[in-house]
């Protein structure tokens, strides 16, 4: 057998080669998004500038508004899972 046709048998089709390759960055990218791809692995700390809000007596139909700073000072990512909301509590 020549020299030209033994290497010829061994390599492998640029095909079969582009499928490996594929393969391997497909696993690749599996791995990095399971085990924690992007947002620190830190734990989120959320703190609200004033805990309570005191109108006192406020008649019924009379809108009054405020401004709450809510930030996270944690080393995480903060998510909500669902839209926050405020609840209003008689008598406090």
């Amino acid at each position: 057998m020549t020299k030209k046709k033994r290497r010829q048998q061994t390599q492998l089709p640029k095909p079969v080669i582009a499928l490996i390759i594929g393969g391997i960055l497909l696993v690749a990218v599996a791995l990095f998004f399971t085990f924690g791809g992007g947002d620190g692995g830190g734990t989120p700390k959320l703190i609200v500038d004033q805990e309570k809000i005191d109108y006192g007596d406020v008649k019924f139909g009379v809108n009054k508004t405020f401004a709450i700073k809510v930030t996270n000072s944690g080393d995480g990512v903060l998510r909500f899972k669902e839209k926050p909301y405020v609840e209003v509590v008689e008598g406090c």
